[in-house]
């Protein structure tokens, strides 16, 4: 080959070898069980004759081997010269751990059956640098080799544009949570059937479906034939009581002067406190249908057309719901014309079951939840059923909220929050940071450019935070926000949990 063609392949082939390095060094994601290996290359791919790993020095030999079937991560070691079994009596075996982030496991070994045993679990991951020393015939043997899984290596450049967000993990003032199914409905002490109380012909309907009306605003008008009845007497009554009124002052005067008998005294007395009693009972009828003191005493002046003249008027502020009225329909005096409901304020009818009885309470502070439409509220228990449904094996509850804008309509499925308990814990994560990996519940760790999934114990949820009970210290640097990234990075690397 010619100086002049060898030259750009070279050039071709370097470049190619310095790209293969750069990915490899800023992608680099392993779950394997040799990466990162320390030992002697010879060692990396020889096995024992248990599966582990076989480590050698001269006609000396270790065989390492994590056992967890049946029992918690345990190391068991077997001791061999020239590859014939060696009593494990002879040997004294330590191994440490050396994990990310500083932390280091020492394991001291004790004779069990044919092999050695660690006498404490190896928690996961199982990823660390380690470091065996044996003691044998007189001699020190020392090993050392690295078992990586579930690392992801990012940049802080590549960390920024993922849009992962790391925190510290730390004490957290949690909530705890019971969540309940309710139902939007009417605020029932703020709810008008109106009635028209007295029958009628209707000749106005102001108000429709969904308006809002103010307190003693007029809403309709009807023709009354009874009404005017009504009117009439009262008007009459007014004047029988002036006549009763005359006669019994006369007959009074009279029979002080010995002029008229007692009993024509007696009588016109009894006739005006008659007539003074059928008064008031006109003047009570018409008060019941909603007529003033001013407007009676006007009651003379008006004209006639005047007298059948019914005005139905809102009892409150609040919003038309129900309208069951037409012009020129004639209503019964107990018909359900207009149903009016004040909605600045809702109640929420909450289901709570049998086996949550003990944990609700009375006055409980409550946050109320919509997902369509996204809506929250806050408020408190202020009713709870003493009854359980035999059908439901529940009882229910009543939350009360403030609707200012109306947005929360009565018949919208919601959920209930209802704090149980507060308390401080020492170690929570974020609810976003928690991952499944294998059957783990998982963070990722930051140490430098490393991220490590780091299985945790977790506790009490309050929707926001989970505490964490083992697996994490605080202090801690972890993926809050965006972890899924570092997840989808382990599955790229082809993810393995083999020892």
């Amino acid at each position: 080959m010619s100086k002049t063609k060898f030259i750009p392949l070279a050039m071709v082939v370097l470049v190619g070898v310095v790209l293969a390095l750069f990915i490899a060094r800023t992608n680099k994601a392993s779950m394997g069980d040799d990466a990162g290996e320390h030992a002697d290359p010879e060692q990396v791919a020889k096995k024992g004759p248990h599966g582990g790993r076989l480590l050698s020095k001269d006609d000396f030999q270790v065989e390492v081997t994590l056992y967890e079937r049946g029992v918690p991560p345990q190391f068991r070691v077997y001791a061999f010269e020239k590859g014939k079994p060696v009593s494990p009596d002879e040997v004294k075996l330590t191994v440490e751990l050396h994990r990310l982030g500083g932390r280091v496991d020492a394991i001291q070994f004790q004779k069990e059956g044919d092999y050695l045993r660690g006498d404490r679990v190896v928690e996961e991951p199982h990823s660390f640098d380690v470091k065996v020393v044996a003691e044998w015939d007189g001699r020190t043997y020392r090993w050392a080799y690295s078992q990586v899984e579930g690392r992801v290596e990012l940049t802080s450049e590549a960390v920024e544009s993922a849009g992962i967000v790391v925190e510290k993990a730390g004490p957290v003032k949690m909530k705890i949570l019971l969540e309940l199914p309710g139902e939007v409905g009417f605020n029932a002490d703020k709810v008008a059937h109106v009635v028209p109380r007295l029958s009628g012909v209707v000749t106005e309907v102001r108000k429709g479906l969904g308006e809002t009306v103010r307190k003693g605003e007029m809403i309709a008008v009807l023709e009354s034939r009874e009404l005017a009845d009504a009117k009439s007497e009262y008007l009459a009554s007014i004047q029988r009581v002036e006549l009763a009124r005359a006669t019994f002052e006369r007959e009074e005067r009279l029979w002080k002067q010995k002029i008229s008998a007692e009993r024509d005294y007696l009588e016109a007395r009894q006739a005006f406190a008659e007539a003074k009693i059928k008064r008031q009972s006109a003047e009570q009828k018409l008060h019941a249908l909603g007529f003033s003191d001013e407007h009676l005493a006007r009651l003379p002046d008006q004209p006639d057309v005047a007298f059948t003249r019914y005005e139905i008027r809102a009892p409150f502020h609040g919003t038309v719901i129900e309208k069951h009225i037409a012009i020129g329909e004639a209503v019964r005096e107990d018909a359900d014309i207009f149903v009016i409901a004040d909605l600045s304020t809702v109640w929420v009818g909450v289901t709570v079951y049998a086996k949550d009885l003990d944990v609700v309470r009375v006055g409980q502070a409550a946050t109320v939840k919509s997902k369509a439409p996204s809506l929250k509220a806050e408020g408190a228990l202020e009713y709870l059923g003493s009854l359980v449904g035999e059908q439901t094996r529940s009882a229910k509850a009543r939350v009360v909220i403030p609707n200012p804008d109306g947005q929360w309509r009565p018949g919208l499925f919601v959920t209930v929050e209802l704090v149980q308990e507060e308390a401080e814990v020492p170690v929570a994560v974020s609810v976003e940071a928690i991952q499944t990996l294998r059957d783990w519940s998982v963070v990722f760790v930051q140490v430098g450019n490393q991220f490590e999934a780091r299985p945790l114990e977790l506790g009490r949820n309050d929707g926001r935070w989970v505490e964490v009970l083992a697996g994490l210290s605080p202090g801690d640097r972890y993926a809050a926000r965006n972890s899924f990234v570092l997840k989808a990075e382990l599955g790229k690397a082809g993810a393995s949990h083999d020892h």
